[in-house]
């Protein structure tokens, strides 16, 4: 059974191909505003991709907020989400946006490393508790982040995650013709499904739109119901247009991550 039109986004999604451009102006927008508090493009490692973007608030930060950006680990780099920082700027955390190198380059397996060291090096430079938030690709990524598999020394600081339209169990994507990039195995597939390992003791807020793909949907019932979590499904929102709570600081979306 072929399933690309189950994961196809843009298509299903009025004006769906009018957000891209939009999410290039707003983030550069958005960093012009904020030049004098940001820290751009500052490395995690030696790979030309493995860079960051740190927006610090106004005042002593509260902690930090790592957001982790999708684009089914196929496209996307840290430079089109920087509006994303403003509502936990708004609320005195710090921001930090990184890139990963993207497949067919690498495989997924590889990407949830480089996230891993990505939020360990950013850790080390600013002080205080971690909230990891992540959107598609990136919910998968900073829902593996949860995973007891791994054993990073900075998680005893995570005091939330929040996976928004995550990709929990990668098997179906197998099915799609993404996966002639994403190089997807059964194996890779069990290992890197969330729902297919343990939760580490940190609270974990699920999100996802009312309007999405019934396929996210799905993705989002299956990890709370393997981690017995909550999960939001927000009303009047797709898959493009869920991420915008994170730009104020007294929406539901900021809350949850934040409280």
């Amino acid at each position: 059974m072929d399933l690309t039109d189950d994961y196809a986004n843009g298509i299903h999604i009025p004006q769906g191909d009018s957000y891209y451009g939009q999410w290039v102006a707003s983030a550069a927008a958005f960093r012009s505003r904020w030049a004098g508090r940001a820290d751009l493009d500052q490395p995690y490692g030696p790979r030309t991709r493995e860079r960051f973007d740190l927006f610090r608030p106004n005042g002593v930060s509260r902690g930090l907020v790592v957001f982790v950006h999708g684009g089914y680990w196929l496209e996307g780099d840290k430079s089109l989400w920087s509006h994303l920082a403003a509502g936990s700027l708004a609320r005195g955390w710090t921001v930090a946006i990184p890139s990963y190198d993207l497949c067919p380059t690498v495989r997924i397996s590889d990407i949830t490393r480089q996230i891993e060291r990505a939020i360990g090096v950013i850790a080390d430079k600013v002080p205080g508790p971690v909230r990891l938030v992540g959107h598609s690709a990136g919910g998968h990524l900073v829902a593996r982040m949860a995973c007891t598999d791994l054993r990073p020394d900075w998680r005893g600081r995570v005091e939330r995650v929040v996976p928004l339209s995550p990709l929990s169990d990668l098997a179906p994507l197998m099915q799609t013709e993404m996966n002639v990039d994403l190089r997807i195995d059964a194996a890779e597939a069990r290992a890197e499904s969330p729902v297919h390992h343990r939760k580490a003791d940190i609270p974990i807020t699920l999100w996802v739109g009312a309007d999405e793909r019934p396929a996210f949907l799905e993705q989002a019932r299956w990890l709370g119901a393997a981690w017995d979590c909550p999960s939001v499904v927000q009303p009047g929102v797709h898959h493009f247009n869920v991420i915008e709570g994170l730009e104020q600081g007294d929406s539901p979306l900021t809350e949850a991550l934040l409280s």
